[in-house]
């Protein structure tokens, strides 16, 4: 990590002395339309609130299947990844304690709720190349993205606006069976815009009963119906089969990263998931200083999963409409910006477990056996929102902000018709989530920033019952405050990006996970916790010839998160720092481009020793891991383009740990099974293919 700090800052250092040179701005000049970053991308949160962007420059680091090498390039932003179909998204340490999946924060696609009734996401439904931009509010700052401890994470796909017909197509392959096929047709018109995107991919992964196959269709439309109504149409549906190597021990870890448990190889535990998204969306402007857009939508699920404890069968069936207000108005001579609006989800969810009889089945694996459970549950979620933007001077500006939430669960039971749980209901009160956001711009190019704000989160309907299935109604909602210091600064021309974050949020009525069965889980509320750190992005352009320019960065978090009180039985864990979470962590890389289409990117990843036990008496390995992709794209005429790229990760063939299980138990005097092992050396090349019709 020494020499990758040391062969940057050196690149810097020469770069800034020579920066003032003439030839050095000449240089910049012939270079202006060669861009790298993806700083200069729209975003989504409204008024001040402070976001950070991804975009296809950040993608092109990674192999068009590596979404969570692109998100964790993001400072303050951790995706703990146990396969393809296995994802757990923490921001600022939210979600660290999650088991399996993502909760905590809320999920956009194109201004879209994603996260269901209860609170959770699942990024990995998602291709990455049917994105254009990620973007991440990180902590309660977005009153109109949901307030959540976490924040919100908006996945963006943008209409074809170039009015031409065009065809293209991306095929990737590599290590362990991967191959993957995206193709993409677009057609837009002066009121007309289709993008219509089929992807396949297919792996055989990297450890044992570990396949993944995907099928996805994207369908992105609109038509402009005159100059004030615009009716937009997106349609999302993916249907995919992935194998389970799930969690390993550490002695199994180190034997050897590749195996899969023992009882999930027996069993050949999977998934089988089928998802749809469709959405309506009609935006409206009624003046010059008020607009509307206005989105329904529907969400299903179908999802079968295997498991060597049992069989999980479950459907979920979820709609809801959004819409947001935004306007402007004089205020002081200057124009000043509100937004208001609101959105309301709700879902269907139905489930039920049968006996896994894989051990009677001759060794093929699993075998449905008699029911277990039989359950329906329905979740619904409002929340209103509004913030508004007033430019005290032309430098000063401040925004006030507020978030409403009601959210209500109602559990049945169909399995244990006699029993009190058959109707169970639970109604949390309305929590009202302020927000204040300071803004000095110092001139052109700085900007510095203050935050304040105020953010939930919901125990999921599950984790809100008793070991009897009884709803519990003395769990609390999970609540903290943000306080946020931050700015953002351009030096030599804008070549020297800087934006710097120092925030701590301080929770409380922290939920806890507490295993009562191989997979069952009761939540409750065991104390408070501290989350202060730095999140710091540090880049520089540098262009060293007219035809080359080179892109160094440096993405740092600082998290020092720590429990302040936190009592669990007889234990008494206060003062300890946070499970799940690294400490530091450090994403490094440098780009490279030519004129003539040549590139070349080599990004770098440390990850900290990450806390496995809530003692802090067992900690994960600390790991590098390097991987470096080359490429070269072309306009063989005016119809035709051409690109080709090869692309090698974890290049020293690391050993680590890509995700862990925090706080895991071993049964049957088994050794508890801490790791997912993340992928040893592998390569990817791609084709890609495009015409103009």
């Amino acid at each position: 990590m020494k020499s990758s700090f040391l062969a940057l800052f050196l690149i810097f250092f020469i770069q800034i002395t020579k920066a003032q040179s003439p030839s050095q701005n000449d240089s910049v000049t012939v270079l202006q339309e060669v861009i790298l970053t993806d700083t200069v991308l729209t975003k989504n949160a409204t008024g001040i609130v402070p976001s950070s962007v991804i975009g296809t420059k950040s993608f092109q680091n990674y192999s068009p299947i590596d979404m969570v090498s692109a998100i964790n390039q993001i400072p303050g932003v951790f995706v703990l990844s146990g396969a393809l179909n296995t994802n757990k998204i923490t921001i600022r340490g939210i979600g660290a304690r999650s088991q399996y999946g993502t909760d905590k924060l809320q999920l956009y696609y194109n201004d879209i709720p994603l996260t269901n009734g209860t609170g959770s996401s699942t990024i990995e439904t998602y291709d990455l190349e049917n994105l254009d931009v990620i973007e991440v509010i990180k902590g309660p700052k977005g009153t109109a993205y949901g307030t959540g401890l976490g924040g919100a994470i908006i996945l963006h796909s943008e209409e074809n606006t170039k009015e031409a017909t065009s065809l293209e197509n991306n095929f990737t392959t590599g290590s362990y069976g991967l191959l993957k096929n995206n193709l993409s047709f677009s057609h837009s018109d002066t009121k007309f815009s289709l993008m219509v995107r089929y992807g396949h991919m297919e792996t055989d992964g990297y450890r044992e009963n570990n396949r993944f196959e995907r099928d996805g269709i994207l369908v992105n439309t609109s038509y402009k119906i005159n100059s004030k109504n615009k009716v937009s149409f997106l349609l999302n549906h993916i249907d995919y089969s992935a194998q389970i190597p799930s969690s390993i021990s550490r002695s199994a870890f180190d034997e050897d990263p590749k195996q899969a448990a023992f009882t999930w190889k027996s069993a050949q535990g999977f998934e089988d998931n089928n998802y749809t998204l469709a959405g309506f969306s009609y935006q409206h402007e009624f003046s010059s200083r008020l607009e509307n857009t206005t989105s329904i939508f529907y969400t299903y699920l179908d999802h079968y999963e295997p498991r060597p404890f049992n069989i999980l069968d479950e459907t979920t069936n979820g709609y809801g409409f959004r819409t947001r207000f935004l306007g402007n108005f004089n205020f002081l001579h200057r124009k000043a910006e509100y937004t208001f609006g609101a959105e309301l989800y709700k879902d269907e969810y139905n489930w039920g477990t049968f006996d896994n009889l894989y051990e009677e089945n001759n060794g093929n694996g699993s075998l449905k056996g008699g029911r277990i459970s039989d359950n329906k549950e329905f979740r619904r979620k409002f929340n209103g929102f509004g913030s508004l933007t007033l430019p005290l001077t032309d430098k000063f500006t401040a925004q006030i902000g507020l978030n409403i939430n009601k959210t209500h669960y109602d559990f049945r039971d169909k399995f244990n018709s006699g029993s009190d749980n058959k109707n169970a209901e639970r109604d949390f009160k309305a929590i009202v989530l302020p927000s204040l956001d300071l803004n000095y711009k110092l001139n052109e190019y700085h900007f510095i920033y203050a935050n304040i704000s105020r953010g939930f989160s919901n125990p999921s309907l599950e984790r809100s019952l008793t070991p009897e299935g009884v709803i519990n109604p003395d769990i609390d909602q999970e609540t903290g405050i943000n306080y946020e210091l931050g700015g953002q600064f351009n030096f030599f021309k804008k070549k020297l990006h800087l934006d710097l974050a120092v925030y701590r949020m301080d929770i409380e009525n922290l939920l806890v996970d507490q295993r009562i069965g191989e997979d069952q889980y009761i939540g409750k509320n065991a104390g408070s916790t501290k989350h202060q750190g730095i999140d710091l992005e540090l880049s520089y352009t540098i262009a060293l010839t007219p035809q080359l320019q080179l892109r160094p960065f440096i993405n740092y978090t600082l998290s020092d998160f720590s429990f302040v009180e936190f009592i669990d039985g007889e234990n008494d864990f206060s003062g300890n720092p946070l499970t799940g979470v690294p400490k530091n962590r450090l994403n490094s890389g440098l780009q490279m481009q030519m004129n003539n289409g040549f590139y070349w990117n080599t990004t770098h990843q440390y990850v900290d020793k990450i806390s496995l036990t809530d003692a802090n008496t067992l900690y994960s390995d600390a790991f590098n891991v390097l991987n470096t992709k080359i490429g070269y794209r072309k306009e063989l005429s005016s119809r035709f383009t051409i690109g080709l790229n090869l692309g090698i990760n974890n290049i020293f063939d690391t050993k680590y740990a890509q995700s862990v299980l925090i706080n895991a138990t071993g049964f049957g005097g088994s050794e508890p099974r801490y790791y997912y092992p993340g992928n040893g050396r592998n390569w990817y090349g791609g084709l890609k293919l495009g015409i103009r019709i």
